[in-house]
């Protein structure tokens, strides 16, 4: 039984989500989309613009070495037109130039003895690393990453994590020409210090492809994730190019990562894509669930949306409810933090003369706050409430629940930054029949043609349509109401579990 030999760069893909190396397997799936003649053009220039472990480069070089065998008969020859003239990378850290070198040209250094290339006259080769810094502004942040000079302005010995592809005004300066074709994974986000606990994330992956897109080549592809189908976190404009960039003309969708990076779990999932410069009309959207994919061709934009819709069964389904007429739910829940009172508010544990009004917090506590602690909404005090939190519970695996188990807060009690408002009522009957019609599959999955994460926003309720709560709902009459076929809710089934 022959020995198993894995390859190293699969190994390395497995290794944690600090670093998102591509699997070869995931390499090849891109470099498939692209037309076979590119393999057998001597005349094309490849770039990985932010290159980890060279996996693209080697993959390209594969496909170069055989498709330009006829053209370049003696494989010296071959090699060394491959290497010098078609096959560029930029490194993001200097150890990653240094793995992307071993795997390009099998030895860190590309004229050294050992390197299959051997007409190289420096010791990078063609792929270039350099430790550039941060340009700050006046406001404390990078100008053209925007992450924030307090983690990132560091000792010039250490790693800037400045990448040299988005931190100069014209990319295609670094190797002074433009090239043909754009392969790339590139860094998803740098940890700012933001958000709770001090692990929020500036996300860079946009300015990646915006830098790419302004070489204008012949195609891009790229890998990235999946959060900004809704935008928000700075990435609202980058949604809004990308949603009227006719130039995309494949997007593949991962919602569970795993299934494009193994063991990885990156929240609200990933996607890859191909832009075409010559190419201007619909895009082919395939959805890839587990061992299943299902393609369309299709606007990359919905009429009616602002925000991309990920799943293909799910549109003749949206375009119905877009029909319909009704005011939708993200026009009446409340905003991020309803109350104004954060996670760590001083509250007594019982009520007291000053201290008398409920206070819902995370992880099923009670408290009790006064009047003055509340810092807005003020007279939704006296009313009944629906409140869920704004966390979407478990991971990304499917059927989901969406969110968790909505509660009422009586009158005389309000919540915590934990929860949004999603209504407001006079009676606890009206709170009661909102409740029966969120723990529908219907309502959520309304909202799962949004959710691309864990958080849960308002922006999150877009497409649920805002109904009559003097009646209880229940899934059948929904899909009555809004003429959801059979298929249909064997699909909404599939991708949404019950409520408990």
């Amino acid at each position: 039984m022959p020995k198993y030999n894995p390859d190293i760069l699969t190994c390395l893909a497995n290794l944690s989500n600090d670093e998102v190396f591509t699997p070869p397997v995931l390499a090849n799936k891109m470099l498939d989309l692209l037309p076979d003649a590119v393999w057998s053009d001597p005349n094309l220039k490849f770039l990985d613009c932010s290159t980890k472990t060279g996996v693209f480069l080697r993959e390209i070089a594969k496909r170069l070495i055989k498709g330009l065998e006829k053209q370049i008969p003696d494989l010296q020859e071959r090699l060394n037109h491959i290497f010098i003239k078609q096959l560029f990378g930029i490194g993001i850290t200097e150890l990653t130039s240094l793995m992307a070198r071993r795997t390009l040209y099998c030895s860190v250094n590309p004229k050294g003895q050992y390197s299959i290339c051997d007409s190289f006259d420096n010791n990078d080769g063609n792929i270039v690393y350099k430790n550039i810094y941060h340009t700050w502004g006046r406001d404390g942040l990078c100008t053209y990453c925007g992450v924030n000079r307090e983690n990132f302005d560091r000792d010039p010995s250490l790693e800037q994590y400045a990448y040299q592809f988005i931190h100069i005004d014209n990319p295609a300066d670094i190797f002074n020409m433009n090239f043909d074709i754009i392969v790339s994974n590139p860094p998803y986000s740098m940890k700012d210090g933001g958000g709770r606990g001090g692990d929020g994330a500036k996300q860079i992956f946009n300015y990646f492809v915006e830098h790419a897109k302004k070489m204008n080549p012949r195609y891009l592809m790229m890998v990235i994730p999946a959060r900004w189908y809704s935008g928000g976190k700075g990435l609202d404009s980058f949604r809004d190019n990308m949603l009227s960039d006719n130039h995309i003309s494949e997007l593949h969708d991962f919602p569970d990562t795993s299934d494009c990076f193994p063991g990885k779990n990156i929240r609200g999932g990933v996607c890859y894509f191909k832009w075409e410069r010559n190419h201007n009309g619909d895009c082919r959207i395939v959805n890839h669930f587990g061992d299943n994919e299902d393609s369309m061709y299709r606007p990359i934009k919905e009429e009616g949306c602002d925000v991309f819709i990920r799943s293909n069964k799910a549109i003749s389904i949206l375009q119905k409810v877009l029909q319909s007429g009704y005011v939708r739910m993200g026009e009446i829940v409340s905003s991020r933090n309803p109350f104004q009172i954060v996670n760590t508010v001083v509250c007594s544990p019982a009520p007291t003369a000053e201290k008398n009004i409920k206070l819902y917090q995370q992880k099923g506590r009670i408290g009790y706050i006064s009047k003055e602690q509340v810092g807005r909404n003020e007279e939704w005090i006296d009313k009944y409430l629906v409140i869920t939190a704004k966390a979407s519970p478990g991971g990304d695996d499917y059927p989901h629940s969406i969110i968790s188990a909505p509660k009422i807060s009586e009158p005389g009690s309000v919540c915590t930054e934990t929860f949004l408002v999603i209504g407001v009522f006079d009676t606890q009957q009206e709170a009661e029949n909102l409740i029966s019609y969120m723990r529908t599959r219907f309502f959520r999955f309304m909202m799962f043609l949004v959710r691309n994460g864990q958080n849960l926003t308002k922006s999150t309720y877009t497409f649920v349509p805002n109904l009559d709560y003097s009646k209880s709902w229940t899934d059948e009459e929904l899909y009555k109401l809004f003429d959801v076929k059979p298929a249909e809710i064997e699909y909404i089934n599939t991708m949404i579990r019950p409520m408990d």
